[in-house]
């Protein structure tokens, strides 16, 4: 089973982004939508929160 945490910049009446840290990689999706998911490396998921 795949634990998916919603972003804490998510609210209820906007777009929500949910991940999933896997083995090597993390995925993302939309809370209203699913499917699909996008899956990035665990190292470039870091380099993307650290550029914020």
């Amino acid at each position: 089973m795949t634990l998916w945490r919603k972003s804490s910049r998510s609210n209820s009446s906007a777009n929500c982004v949910e991940v999933a840290h896997l083995s090597t990689r993390v995925a993302a999706r939309d809370s209203k939508n699913p499917t699909p998911t996008i899956t990035f490396p665990t190292a470039s998921w870091a380099r993307f929160l650290r550029a914020r």
